[in-house]
């Protein structure tokens, strides 16, 4: 077993159960959002999987540790196997890492691990539902819908829009996943993938996930989609902004391109995606009058265009890190 990287520390343990009798784990990153964490580990010591669990929290602000300090003292409160683990280095990337090392580490007859973000609200059968469905498919990887929860209720509309939309409607296998904020993965995955799990070059514009996702298809690992499994994910006023929204649509095209870049990249590979860009700016107008029609959202008309753009920018290295600044994320 490989150990932890020596820029993950310990901060809190406890134990309910023996170690070696956990079977599945929850992780669970941090960074700034110590009220809102608690309200996410109220929802996960609440889930009753049908085997014994455990959860690591994962901080990621090693200056400040205001996530890991109300972890441990909920934790300390309640009897759940868990651990608050510190992941210095900076980045969305290098916290998933921290944890789900750790908890191999730690839990080392471990099954699955199972992962929720600190601005996430936990169904009260998610992680049920989302064992079962790995049962039923036998998929190596099984995602949920982020339903968004919108702090100012006054856009709702925004529902609507792409950028806040489930990839999929229905439970049952699925070609790939593309967000780890609501996600099982089985063990087989984590032995065969190489460490780092999530490469730390997307740390700050996202991706990370969708790049491991993509690598684990190429060893033909399977997926699946558990639409019972869902988590709220809360909003805050200022990703309902249209500002917010056309750079997120931006940046999930710069990245559709450098995973594609990544898959392919010799010259022809290269030259493909950006032919592939262009067919998608001339079609953008088309797409977006159904998209807007579909939705009856006219803003929503606009988001492949965005997403074009976003693709070409990122041939001349111009990608939105919109997690290098979290508090105007």
């Amino acid at each position: 077993m490989t150990p932890p990287a020596q820029d993950v520390t310990l901060f809190y343990q406890t134990a309910v159960d023996t170690d070696d009798s956990i079977e599945l784990v929850v992780t669970l990153p941090t960074f700034r959002r110590p009220e809102h964490l608690l309200k996410t580990l109220k929802t996960v010591i609440s889930q009753a999987p049908g085997c014994p669990f455990a959860i690591v929290v994962m901080e990621n602000d090693a200056d400040g540790l205001e996530g890991a300090k109300a972890a441990k003292t909920f934790l300390a409160d309640h009897r759940i196997n868990a651990l608050v683990v510190i992941a210095h280095q900076r980045g969305n990337c290098h916290a998933y890492n921290a944890g789900w090392s750790m908890a191999l580490a730690t839990y080392t007859n471990l099954q699955a691990i199972a992962v929720i973000d600190d601005d996430e609200i936990a169904a009260p059968d998610w992680l049920d539902s989302l064992v079962s469905v790995h049962r039923q498919t036998k998929a190596d990887l099984v995602g949920g819908p982020q339903r968004p929860d919108f702090e100012d209720k006054a856009r709702n509309d925004r529902k609507r829009h792409p950028v806040f939309m489930p990839h999929y409607d229905t439970t049952g296998p699925v070609p790939i996943l593309y967000s780890s904020g609501n996600v099982l993965i089985t063990r087989p995955v984590l032995d065969a993938m190489p460490r780092p799990f999530l490469d730390p070059l997307f740390n700050f514009i996202g991706g990370g996930d969708s790049d491991f996702y993509r690598r684990c298809r190429e060893k033909d690992f399977t997926f699946a989609w558990a639409v019972e499994a869902w988590v709220a994910e809360t909003i805050p006023s200022r990703r309902t902004e249209m500002s917010w929204i056309r750079a997120r649509s931006r940046r999930n095209g710069a990245i559709s391109a450098l995973l594609e870049h990544r898959a392919a990249p010799q010259l022809a590979g290269r030259a493909k995606t950006i032919a592939k860009s262009l067919a998608l700016l001339a079609a953008s107008p088309f797409r977006g009058v159904a998209l807007w029609r579909s939705s009856k959202l006219p803003s929503a008309g606009f988001y492949h265009f965005h997403v074009a753009c976003g693709r070409l920018m990122m041939e001349f290295g111009l990608v939105n890190e919109q997690y290098r600044n979290p508090e105007k994320n």
